[in-house]
C-alpha cells in the first residue's frame, strides 16, 4: 500500500470522525435539553434530537449531485464547512427551533459525507487494500463516537449549561479537517470521467500510482462512453446493485444500531443504573465499538465482506435477544451493558465494517454518486425514524418487545446474507460493474 493513498485516504476518512462525533454528541445532552426547554417526548424525539437525522436524509437524498458534479474533493471540504458552522450554532441556541436548524444542518453534512468520502477513497484505492481503506471512514466513525461519549463525560457537571461544551466542541476538529482536505488530490476516476485526462494524470502521479494514463483511461470508461452517457440507475442491468444497496442499508438500521447510539445513557439508566454510570458506560461502548471496527478492517480483505456479515449476524441475533429477555425479566447489575457490548462489538465487526465498503463498490464509476446516494438515503431515512421514535416507544410498549424486534430482523438479515450478497473482496472496480450488471440483467 503506498504511503501517499494511505495519508489521502485518511484524511477524507475524517469526514467520519465528524460524523460519528455529531451523531452520538448529542446524546450527551439529550435529557438536559428536553428539562430545560420542558419540551414533550413526541417534541424532543422527533425536532430536538431527531432534526440532524432528518438533515442527513436530505444530504444522502441529494448527496450524490454535488459529489458527481462538484467532484469528491470539492464536496468533501463544504461538508467541513457545513459541520463548523452547526457545532458553533448549535452551542450558541437558546430554543429548541434554533437548535434543532443548526442541527439540521450537521446532518446534511453527515448525508453527504457517508456519498463523498467512501466514493473518493475506494477510486483512489488499489483492489487488493479498498476494502481496508474505504474501512478507515468506518473507524474514523466509531473514533469519533468515542471521543464524543468521553467529551460528554468530561464536560457533564462542569455547569448549568454543559451541554453548550458538549455540542459547540466539534467546531475545533471540524476547522482542523476542513483544513486538511485542501491538501487531498482529486478523484482520478471522476477526473476521467470528466474528460479530463490531462489532470487525472497528475492526480495519478500525486497519489504514487504507477498506471499508464491511456490504460487507466480505457480501464475506467472502456469502450461505450457514449452508452453512458444516457444510462441512469433506475435501468434494469441496475436493479441487482439496487437491491443489494437497499438491503445492506435497510437491515443496517432495523439492528436497532443509531437508536443505541442516540439513546445510550437512556437506555442503561432505563436498566437501573445511575447517570454517571450510564455515561461511563455509553465510554466502554465507544471503545468496544473502535477496537472491534479496527478488527474488522483487518479481516475485510482477508476473509471477506460476506463472511464479516455471517459473524456479525449471528452476533447480532444472540445479543439483541438477551437485551430483550434482561428487560422482559427486569435482570440487574450490569447484565444488560454486557449484552449491549456484545451487541456492539457484532455490529462493528459485520455492517459497520462492510456498508460504506459495500455500498461504494457495487455501483459503476459513472453512476456512483447516484447509486451511493439511493443506498445511503435508504439507510437514513430509517435512521431518522427508527431513533425518532424510541423515546415513545419505551413509554408504551417498553424495551423488551423494541430489541426482540430488532433480533427477529436480523435473523432476516441473515438469510439475505447467505442467498443473496455476492463477495467483491480483491475486484476492480469496473470488474465488479461489469459483474453485477450483466448477472441480473439476462
Amino acid at each position: 500500500m503506498h504511503a501517499k493513498i494511505l495519508k489521502f485516504s485518511i484524511i477524507a476518512a475524517l469526514a467520519g470522525f465528524l460524523f460519528g462525533f455529531d451523531t452520538v454528541v448529542i446524546s450527551g445532552a439529550d435529557k438536559k435539553l428536553q428539562a430545560l426547554w420542558e419540551s414533550s417526548d413526541s417534541f424532543h424525539g422527533w425536532v430536538v434530537m431527531g432534526m440532524a437525522l432528518w438533515g442527513t436524509v436530505l444530504g444522502a437524498l441529494f448527496g450524490g449531485y454535488p459529489t458527481d458534479r462538484l467532484g469528491r474533493k470539492k464536496t468533501l471540504f463544504w461538508i467541513g464547512i457545513l459541520y463548523s458552522v452547526s457545532a458553533i450554532g448549535s452551542a450558541l441556541s437558546n430554543d429548541p427551533i434554533t437548535f434543532a436548524f443548526f442541527r439540521f444542518l450537521g446532518g446534511i453534512g453527515v448525508g453527504v459525507s457517508t456519498i463523498a468520502a467512501p466514493a473518493y477513497i475506494s477510486e483512489i484505492s488499489p483492489a487488493k487494500d479498498r476494502g481496508r481503506l474505504v474501512g478507515f471512514y468506518q473507524f474514523m466513525l466509531v473514533f469519533g463516537i468515542l471521543v464524543a461519549f468521553f467529551s460528554n463525560y468530561l464536560f457533564s457537571g462542569s455547569g448549568e449549561n454543559d451541554w453548550r461544551w458538549m455540542m459547540g466542541v466539534e467546531a475545533f476538529p471540524a476547522i482542523l479537517y476542513t483544513l486538511f482536505i485542501m491538501a487531498v488530490p482529486m478523484s482520478p476516476r471522476w477526473l476521467v470521467m470528466k474528460n479530463r485526462k490531462e489532470e487525472a494524470e497528475e492526480a495519478l502521479k500525486e497519489i504514487g500510482s504507477d498506471i499508464v494514463i491511456d490504460a487507466f483511461v480505457l480501464s475506467v470508461k472502456g469502450n461505450n462512453e457514449a452508452e453512458h452517457n444516457k444510462e441512469n440507475i433506475w435501468m434494469k442491468k441496475y436493479r441487482f446493485p439496487l437491491m443489494l444497496a437497499f438491503l445492506i442499508a435497510f437491515f443496517n438500521q432495523f439492528s436497532g444500531i443509531n437508536a443505541f447510539l442516540y439513546y445510550a445513557p437512556r437506555i442503561f439508566e432505563e436498566a437501573g443504573l445511575g447517570e454517571s454510570t450510564a455515561l461511563l458506560s455509553s465510554i466502554g461502548i465507544g471503545a468496544t465499538n473502535l477496537l472491534f471496527t479496527f478488527i474488522g478492517i483487518f479481516l475485510i480483505d482477508k476473509l471477506g465482506r460476506r463472511q464479516l456479515m455471517y459473524i456479525g449476524s449471528v452476533g447480532y441475533i444472540i445479543s439483541l435477544a438477551l437485551v430483550a429477555a434482561a428487560f422482559q425479566f427486569e435482570w440487574t447489575g450490569m447484565a444488560v451493558p454486557g449484552f449491549l457490548f456484545l451487541f456492539i462489538a457484532s455490529h462493528a465487526i459485520g455492517q459497520g465494517a462492510i456498508i460504506w465498503v459495500f455500498i461504494s463498490e457495487v455501483f459503476p464509476n459513472h453512476l456512483r454518486g447516484a447509486g451511493q446516494s439511493f443506498g445511503t438515503s435508504t439507510h437514513w431515512v430509517l435512521a431518522a425514524i427508527i431513533p425518532s421514535m424510541v423515546p415513545w416507544l419505551f413509554g408504551t410498549i417498553g424495551a423488551a418487545p423494541v430489541f426482540a424486534f430488532f433480533a427477529f430482523m436480523m435473523v432476516l438479515q441473515l438469510v439475505f446474507v447467505h442467498f443473496m450478497m455476492p463477495e467483491t473482496k480483491g475486484v476492480s472496480l469496473e470488474e465488479l460493474s461489469a459483474q453485477l450488471s450483466k448477472e441480473k440483467s439476462r
